[in-house]
């Protein structure tokens, strides 16, 4: 079971495109901060359009929006963040994935049965959007220059003169 979990049974999804809105409850949200280890997740509310294609895979197009609690890399603090993000993926049977070197191209989540599940596709589509590096407004690094010496100065020290 995932943090957050919105099963989409394939039989009923038409030959229309279908609208989904997946949306965490607070309690889901507790669960999803602990597993993408960041302080706190507020708000996570996903749009998916979902379209049929060839051989049982299920095209999504989907737009995230998050309220997030991150940690600054260079001053330990805790900061808010909002994450917002547009993204495609294709729903695949189990088994049947590709492997495409293309940065552009749909990620692929596989599925098994006659269910995809929204939910766990939004927490992974947010846990892709998250800055690994996250810096607070007006946070600077330290330049620390002038406190650490050049590494190679003791070599330099030993160089024979020309």
């Amino acid at each position: 079971m995932t943090e957050l979990s919105r099963p989409v049974v394939l039989d009923r999804l038409g030959a229309v495109d279908a609208e989904h809105v997946v949306d965490a409850q607070p309690n889901e949200l507790a669960g999803i901060a602990r597993r993408l280890m960041i302080p706190a997740v507020n708000r996570l509310h996903c749009g998916f359009r979902l379209r049929r294609g060839v051989a049982g895979m299920i095209e999504a197009e989907g737009r995230l929006e998050a309220e997030v609690v991150q940690v600054c890399v260079l001053t330990l603090d805790e900061f808010p963040q909002s994450v917002q993000e547009a993204f495609k993926v294709e729903f695949v049977p189990a088994g049947s994935e590709t492997e495409d070197d293309d940065p552009e191209a749909p990620d692929q989540i596989p599925y098994e049965g006659g269910a995809i599940d929204l939910g766990e596709a939004a927490v992974e589509q947010l846990a892709l959007a998250l800055d690994p590096y996250p810096k607070k407004p007006g946070a600077e690094a330290p330049s620390g220059e002038a406190d650490t010496p050049n590494p190679f100065a003791a070599l330099a020290a030993l160089r024979r003169p020309q």
